[in-house]
């Protein structure tokens, strides 16, 4: 047996060793036995570093071993540059050595040595390497008298025409690289006297065409490699006719647009075929059905649309198998039933809009694979390394992915809560304010409290899954639990943004139109925030209506929100999103973008001058930075998840980090700001707030049998602007009692001041 079927058996009895022998164990989902006993531990324990089997076995199949690639990459990874491998034991015993080249033993370097054809050598020699030359063709019987050569680099040279009779006489040969040159025909019968020839390199040269015939002569030939070449098709007759034991062929990197059912006819002893970054658009039934050694496919990067469903029906030794970036349509459910021996499968890339765990549930021996979504790995919950492990919110082991994201949702939930239930209890006692203006906001308020409890669940459920969230998550994202926290967290968004809407118009027309604006009715306002609320509930539940037309709408992730970024989504779904997320809201970004504005710009038209123009200035600055801080919020919130539904309008792939960015930290900003900005930091809740400050530290103060007289606000404020100085006629609390009345006399005193 020669030296390189030595190699590659020892490599196929170590693989199968090193896995060992697992016996049928029934674990339940997210777990894995532990080699041979009948103990099953969880996915996150695999590889972690401790041997928590007792035998090593889940510390084992760490890396994606599979197949020989990994043992051929590390060997081929640096072919253009390979060291040369001298027998350091003797001097040189070739007889004659060219200048500019080093000997040692029978072994000839002449890397590097500028020289444009084969120099001539003594006969003895054994290994010759004439890599990084500018050698151009290979003429006849140029290497003839070398009878005991057994290895011949002639990499990085410009060889463009290679004779017939180039290798005559080479009858020892065992390896032959001609790699990084530019060839571009080998003509029939080039090999002829390789007889014993294992591996040959044909890789990044300009072959476009090549026949059976061109490997006549090579019957211990074991390792064919034609990457990166211009091959646009496979010869129709046997390809390894002449090659009987050929057991590794690459062909990555050419321009083969399909495979004949005779192609791979006569290759039994394949064990290893690469076919990626071709062209291949179409597959027969019977491609690799004579391929029943083989343990490595790989049809990475092709242009295939569909797969025949007993396509793998042969290939019962398949240990890797890679189907990658390819516009696969559809996946059979029982593609993959008959690769009992399957141990990788790579399906990066990938739509598979049928994915179901039944895909799986025949591939016991399978230990990593890959998908495109993270969701996908649920489906998969017996694999121990599926890859991605998370998508940016959520992981295998957790709902949510990091330690950050946890503390955040607890922080915000908590501030947002406890802020707006604040606000809406302490609403009743702020005396000078608009009730119906206050109406408003408590029910801002409910709304966007919401929204803390849809955080809160979200928090409730992560500590509840932690550390096995793959055993649960495709039975969470599909319950009805997980629609009913989406449809809230929908109705909270939605009624805000409406509320905050409404606030604003109401606003706007006091301000530009102060000698328009009528008191605002009780039962008009009633009714619009009864709207208001039934439209956002209409919003939130209308998906919930057709499992047929909007599918899993809230179901896409593990946080249930419907920010939907995928091509598989359906057209319902995703006219829905885009009709709410670029219609409502956007509408009402802009209007409120708009009437701030437009309040800031009346209010400086309408301001006084001379020696009122310090004052006036400095107030317009106040006015100018709260404004500035409701758009600035509304814009942090909603800008980001506009931007992100445009770019999925145009097929942009968004990274599920930017997603989770947007749902956990981005979208709940205004809900815990809106209570800040609309009650906390204005005058009105200053000064109810000093007033219970003032009249705690006169009870403290005062004798038990005294009284004290109770210290009342000497203003009424505007909640959104600062009021210009008024006569003291209008300074007391019974004078007006709404906001539009504020706003009429402080337009007015502004146009008196300008007269």
């Amino acid at each position: 047996m020669t030296s390189g079927s030595v190699f590659f058996y020892i490599l196929m009895i170590g693989e199968y060793f090193s896995h060992g022998h697992t016996q049928e164990v029934k674990c339940p989902l997210g777990f894995f036995p532990c080699g041979n006993i009948s103990k099953c531990l969880p996915q996150q324990l695999h590889c972690n570093g401790a041997d928590d089997c007792g035998n090593q076995a889940d510390e084992e199949n760490c890396g994606d071993n599979n197949g020989w690639s990994l043992q051929l990459d590390k060997y081929f990874a640096n072919s253009a540059q390979m060291t040369f491998p001298f027998p350091f034991d003797a001097g040189c015993l070739v007889g004659s050595v060219p200048g500019h080249c080093a000997c040692q033993g029978l072994a000839l370097d002449c890397d590097e040595a500028s020289l444009r054809a084969v120099p001539s050598v003594s006969a003895n020699v054994t290994v010759m390497s004439l890599q990084w030359n500018f050698i151009r063709k290979l003429p006849p019987n140029v290497f003839k008298k070398y009878h005991d050569l057994k290895k011949l680099y002639l990499q990085n040279n410009q060889i463009r025409a290679v004779s017939t009779y180039a290798f005559r006489g080479l009858y020892n040969l065992n390896k032959l690289y001609l790699s990084h040159n530019r060839i571009n025909f080998l003509k029939p019968g080039v090999f002829e006297d390789l007889r014993r020839l294992e591996w040959l390199i044909i890789e990044d040269n300009h072959l476009s065409r090549i026949s059976p015939l061109t490997f006549y002569g090579l019957n211990s030939l074991i390792l064919l490699v034609l990457m990166n070449n211009v091959l646009t098709h496979l010869p129709d007759k046997p390809f390894c006719q002449h090659m009987p034991r050929l057991q590794w062929l690459d062909f990555e990197g050419n321009r083969i647009h399909n495979l004949r059912n005779l192609t791979f006819i006569s290759c039994s002893n394949l064990t290893v075929l690469v076919l990626r970054k071709n062209k291949i658009n179409h597959l027969n039934e019977n491609t690799f059905s004579h391929l029943q050694k083989l343990d490595e496919l790989d049809l990475g990067s092709n242009k295939i649309e569909n797969l025949p469903q007993h396509i793998f029906k042969n290939l019962r030794e398949l240990s890797q198998l890679n189907i990658s970036f390819n516009p696969i349509q559809k996946i059979q459910a029982n593609q993959f039933d008959y690769l009992i021996k399957l141990k990788s499968l790579s399906l990066e890339g990938l739509e598979i809009p049928n994915i179901q765990q039944k895909m799986f549930n025949r591939l016991g021996n399978l230990s990593h694979i890959y998908f495109k979504k993270f969701q996908y790995c649920g489906y998969a919950p017996h694999v121990r390394s599926c890859k991605p492990n998370t998508d940016g919110l959520s992981s295998l082991e957790n709902l949510l992915a990091s330690i950050i994201q946890r503390v955040f949702v607890w922080v915000v939930s908590a501030v947002t809560c406890f802020g707006n239930i604040f606000v809406i209890c302490m609403r009743p006692y702020i005396r000078s304010e608009n009730k119906l203006h206050a109406m408003s906001i408590m029910s801002l308020c409910c709304a966007d409290c919401l929204m803390g409890v849809y955080l809160f669940v979200i928090g409730a459920l992560d500590l509840k899954f932690r550390g096995e969230y793959n055993r649960h998550a495709q039975l969470w994202t599909r319950s009805m639990n997980c629609q009913l926290m989406g449809s809230l967290a929908i109705l909270s968004t939605e009624v805000s943004v409406l509320l905050l809407t409404f606030l604003t118009l109401e606003k706007y027309v006091c301000i530009v139109y102060p000698f328009r604006c009528l008191r605002p009715r009780r039962g008009r306002t009633i009714t619009v925030l009864t709207l208001i609320w039934i439209v956002g509930f209409l919003v939130a539940f209308i998906p919930l209506s057709s499992r047929e037309v909007f599918r899993n709408y809230y179901g896409t992730n593990g946080v249930c929100f419907p920010l939907h970024s995928e091509d598989t989504e359906s057209t319902g779904a995703r006219i829905y999103s885009v009709a709410i997320f670029l219609g409502v809201n956007l509408a009402a970004f802009v209007v409120i973008v708009f009437s701030y504005g437009s309040m800031f710009y009346s209010v400086h038209r309408s301001t006084g001058t001379a020696t009122e123009i310090r004052n006036h200035v400095k107030k317009e600055m106040i006015l100018a930075k709260r404004f500035f801080f409701i758009v600035f919020t509304d814009a942090l919130c909603w800008i980001p998840i506009f931007v992100l539904k445009f770019l999925s309008l145009l097929q942009v792939e968004i990274p599920g980090t930017i997603t989770s960015w947007v749902v956990i930290f981005i979208l709940p900003i205004n809900s815990a700001l809106n209570p800040i900005l609309y009650t906390l930091t204005t005058r009105p809740f200053k000064e109810t707030v000093h007033q219970f400050w003032y009249n705690y530290r006169q009870r403290r103060s005062i004798d038990s049998k005294g009284s004290q007289k109770t210290y009342l606000p000497s203003f009424i404020w505007v909640e959104t602007w600062p009021l210009q100085e008024m006569p003291p006629e209008f300074m007391k609390p019974a004078a007006f009692t709404d906001s539009c009345e504020m706003s009429l006399i402080s337009q007015s005193t502004r146009l008196n001041s300008c007269s």
